[in-house]
């Protein structure tokens, strides 16, 4: 297999804590603006960001174990709401929030909601920026990373930052290496803070490449796991 050759990591979950179970995800709000954000649940959260139709709720949906938890449509810029789940056995483990999409089919007042945010949310643990590995970075992602870079470098934020690259399977063999290699020499020159990128593909079946890995960095993050030696 092609990402095999690459090098590329596929972790196994044996070892990981079942936080991701069908059942044990849930909706819990929807903010449209900062003033409807929900309260702290106390539990660390995640959130994850992207252009819009980077492939946010498939991933998202995959990730839980889920087909409809988290909504999707071929149409872009379907999320417009900071959406809330909560994750892991009552009364939960940690939260997942949607963020909607930036670029072209985004909207001004959605990127001062994601700000405030990032900026005044405590329990806040990391930022995922979902990068398409079909169509590249394009100037939105671009300026995306180095807003978030600048925040962690300024000490904004008490997060970590790390990108996810969806859609690899959409990439022919032949050109997927030079795909993937030229995002993360972006992601480096515009977000020197942000983590390895987590690279996914196939995610409409349970065993999709990058699942184990996203889930991994996720429940690490929120400190339920221990780093891998």
């Amino acid at each position: 297999m092609a990402y095999r050759a690459m090098g590329l990591r596929m972790f196994s979950s044996q070892h990981m804590p079942d936080l991701f179970s069908p059942n044990t995800a849930e909706f819990v709000a929807a903010a449209a603006s900062a003033s409807s954000i929900p309260l702290s649940m106390r539990l660390p959260e995640v959130v994850v960001t992207g252009r819009a139709n980077v492939g946010k709720s498939t991933l998202l949906n995959a990730v839980m174990k889920r087909r409809k938890l988290v909504a999707s449509s071929k149409k872009p810029g379907r999320t417009k709401t900071l959406t809330f789940f909560r994750v892991g056995p009552k009364p939960g483990k940690l939260v997942l929030v949607d963020a909607p999409g930036y670029g072209s089919r985004g909207r001004p007042e959605w990127g001062q909601l994601f700000d405030q945010y990032l900026d005044t949310r405590r329990e806040l643990c990391r930022v995922y920026v979902l990068l398409n590995a079909k169509h590249g970075t394009s100037e939105a992602d671009r300026l995306m990373l180095q807003h978030l870079d600048k925040k962690v470098q300024s000490g904004e934020g008490r997060w970590t930052l790390q990108a996810i690259i969806t859609k690899a399977d959409l990439v022919s063999s032949h050109n997927l290496e030079a795909a993937i290699e030229g995002i993360k020499q972006t992601i480096f020159e515009n977000a020197p803070t942000c983590l390895p990128p987590i690279v996914t593909a196939s995610l409409k079946s349970n065993g999709g490449l990058g699942l184990n890995d996203v889930r991994r960095s996720i429940v690490e993050a929120c400190g339920l796991a221990p780093s891998p030696r």
